[in-house]
């Protein structure tokens, strides 16, 4: 079935999400940065915030709940800082832009925190887009399939006309089990053009840089 829309992922791959450069900014001791990592970015309580299930204030007090009382501040200055640092990924919105001029559908479908509707007018990629599909709001998460078939009937979209960018493969495997095909992003917008064109996606206008 020929595909009508493209749907994206954001972090790494409409903005760069660095966890170790946030780090680097809000902890001057850099022994203190994989605790850190460990406590915040890749804790149980951020899967949550995502979920839509536990608010930013109880994931601090949850992290802040395992760390010492010398790094809480820097770990509530994470929670609330992060998005200040999304510059975007080179060459992507340009991409979305000539699609967007081809004429098909835009859609975000992203995990991410209720934080993203404090921050997504900074996402410069987003005026090109139909839709936006936040799994908090939804408390839902990918790769479950259940998130992709809710966001097709939410949009009214035939999962066999997407296709879905994201840049973890179990994500897009996701997306493929719920009837969409998919693409794994690897950060460059040329190669990402490429893998849409052997998808039939065609662009409007010059290849991308």
């Amino acid at each position: 079935m020929q595909i009508k829309h493209l749907v994206f992922d954001m972090g790494n791959v409409l903005i760069q999400y660095d966890p170790g450069r946030y780090l680097a900014a809000y902890v001057p001791d850099e022994a203190d940065r994989p605790l850190l990592m460990r406590e915040v970015f890749r804790s149980v309580e951020w899967v949550q915030m995502d979920h839509g299930t536990l608010t930013e204030e109880e994931a601090i007090a949850a992290s802040c709940a395992r760390l010492p009382q010398r790094l809480h501040e820097a770990a509530a200055q994470l929670y609330r800082h992060w998005n200040e640092d999304i510059p975007p990924v080179p060459g992507v919105e340009q991409l979305i832009a000539r699609a967007k001029a081809a004429g098909y559908g835009i859609y975000l479908l992203s995990n991410t925190s209720e934080r993203y509707h404090r921050f997504r007018r900074h996402i410069a990629a987003l005026r090109w887009f139909d839709g936006e599909f936040i799994s908090a709001d939804w408390h839902l998460l990918k790769p479950d399939v259940a998130i992709y078939q809710a966001f097709c009937q939410h949009f009214g979209l035939v999962p066999a006309q997407c296709l879905f960018v994201d840049d973890l493969p179990g994500n897009v495997y996701g997306a493929r089990c719920a009837g969409m095909d998919g693409v794994v992003f690897h950060g460059d917008a040329a190669e990402l053009e490429a893998q849409l064109a052997r998808h039939g996606v065609e662009l409007k206008g010059g290849a991308a840089q």
